[in-house]
């Protein structure tokens, strides 16, 4: 059994309820077939416990993915796939007032880190009925683009980043559960085909 690991964010600013957390709960009750061991955990937004609690991930369960879910909102109905975690311009305070020593994630890590993920290949081989999915390569230096740059660290590239839309009548959480069920089982197909 391959274990796999979502994260959703806590409530931030005006967003009482984060819909990144509400489709990831979803998510964990579809879950994703039986040879998935599928566990999920809410991040809080706030640069040092996020990365604490993403180290804790790969340094005790080791999954062979790791997927962090992220409210972009921006965006009103999409789903963006960010390829990369950038490590520096982390200016933003969180939600305890704080940002990063050297508004930075690792200090002395590389810039930047592309997912072992193929967004493109991803993005060209999937559609969601119901909403548009687009690829980025900027997760926005806020605590998703902190959490992705530490786990792509620290996972050596075994990670994912998808922003979600803020829930609306259009995009109930169960919408998005779904959404990224189909999403995410398209990703471990992509770590099968890498690993043999």
């Amino acid at each position: 059994n391959h274990l796999s690991f979502f994260s959703g964010f806590g409530p931030f600013r005006q967003y009482l309820v984060n819909s990144s957390w509400e489709a990831v709960k979803e998510l964990s009750k579809r879950g994703l077939g039986e040879n998935i061991d599928l566990r999920i955990m809410q991040l809080p937004v706030v640069y040092q416990k996020a990365k604490e609690q993403v180290c804790k991930i790969w340094t005790t369960l080791q999954p062979l993915l790791t997927v962090h879910v992220g409210l972009a909102s921006s965006a009103t109905a999409l789903i963006i796939l960010e390829q990369c975690g950038r490590n520096k311009g982390y200016q933003e305070r969180d939600a305890c007032g704080f940002h990063p020593e050297g508004a930075c994630c690792v200090l002395g890590g590389p810039e930047k880190i592309e997912s072992t993920i193929n967004m493109k290949t991803l993005w060209k081989n999937i559609s969601v009925e119901g909403i548009d999915i687009i690829l980025s390569r900027d997760a926005g230096r806020y605590i998703c683009d902190y959490t992705y740059y530490t786990s792509l660290y620290y996972g050596y590239g075994r990670a994912a980043f998808i922003h979600v839309p803020p829930l609306s009548e259009l995009v109930t959480a169960e919408f998005l559960g779904k959404t990224l069920q189909t999403i995410i089982l398209a990703m471990l197909e992509q770590c099968g085909e890498q690993r043999e």
